[in-house]
């Protein structure tokens, strides 16, 4: 059974949170979170540090509430997903009528990284929706840029004010419609530089063996063995499903791998790929959604007459 904002409602119920000071957070936050209690209904916190110390502050020290870390959950959209269904198919086999989340992407992520996040939180209307969920995101207005902003209420159907309104959000757009638009990333300041490797048609054989060759040493060996095993995937896609010419092109700077591999094609028919699994592996969904899972950002984007995934490992948010 639903209660609260989400009674009668079915499927995800889906809202942002953003706040201008403390007391405007614990306004929603703290009635969200005793409403559960006092449903018997799981509740779970995943919240950056300072906000979850303000929510313990307040809540009663024994409360049935499940406390994550926020930095931990939100590390790559293609493994919240994951992690989040996993814990949400647990809830409902055990019987929940509704699950209420309430979550926090952390700001690091509205810099360079931001373009993935948007499509993360445009994808999960789709992806928790066969489950009784009510949640609750995050947005402190005065950290998070505007554009991020304009980004989250098109990707929110709703929003939760600490009047105990929840309206509905103007600007929202269908997850499909929204993920199927262009969205170029801002470009990798090491894009300035000329690539150190610029390959046409090259085997994925060999583009794992550029990236070889511009490991200088600083990243983890087992984030260069990811990097490479994307690379080399995501170029075997695009032999396989895109259209000639396939050009790789690779930069190296001093905390991070970047790699553009572009096709002449559409892209994946898919507006879900890479955040959820795709079919069996045939059309390459499968290999797209290990890829966000192994790399530090993945952007997809399209221009006139091609398609490109940008792949880093190593530190995406650095100016370096």
């Amino acid at each position: 059974m639903r209660t609260g904002a989400a009674a009668g409602h079915r499927g995800y119920f889906h809202e942002a949170l953003c706040y201008d000071s403390d007391e405007r957070l614990l306004a929603v936050a703290l009635p969200f979170l005793l409403g559960a209690i006092a449903a018997g209904e799981p509740a779970v916190v995943a919240l950056g540090e300072r906000n979850t110390g303000l929510l313990r502050a307040v809540l009663p020290a024994d409360a049935p509430i499940t406390f994550l870390s926020g930095d931990a959950m939100y590390t790559r959209p293609a493994s919240a997903i994951r992690a989040y269904r996993k814990m949400l198919s647990d809830f409902a086999a055990g019987g929940a009528g509704q699950i209420r989340v309430i979550g926090e992407i952390p700001p690091e992520a509205f810099g360079a990284t931001w373009d993935w996040w948007a499509r993360y939180e445009s994808a999960v209307n789709h992806a928790y929706d066969e489950f009784p969920l009510w949640s609750m995101c995050v947005y402190d207005t005065r950290r998070t840029p505007a554009p991020v902003l304009a980004d989250v209420l098109r990707t929110h159907p709703r929003s939760a004010l600490p009047d105990d309104r929840h309206v509905r959000n103007a600007d929202y757009t269908e997850p499909v419609v929204y993920l199927s638009g262009s969205r170029p990333p801002a470009p990798d300041p090491v894009q300035r530089a000329e690539p150190l490797a610029d390959l046409t048609g090259p085997t994925p054989a060999q583009a794992r063996d550029a990236v070889r060759a511009a490991d200088r040493g600083v990243l983890p060996p087992a984030d260069v063995d990811d990097l490479m095993m994307s690379v080399s995937e995501t170029v075997a896609n695009a032999h396989r499903h895109g259209r000639a010419p396939v050009r790789v092109r690779l930069w190296s700077g001093a905390d991070r791998i970047v790699v553009a591999v572009t096709d002449g094609g559409p892209g994946p028919k898919d507006p879900f790929a890479g955040l959820l699994p795709s079919g069996d592996g045939s059309d390459g969904g499968l290999g797209l959604w290990i890829v966000h899972q192994s790399c530090s950002h993945v952007a997809l984007y399209r221009q006139p007459g091609e398609f490109t995934i940008r792949l880093t490992a190593g530190n995406p948010h650095s100016g370096n």
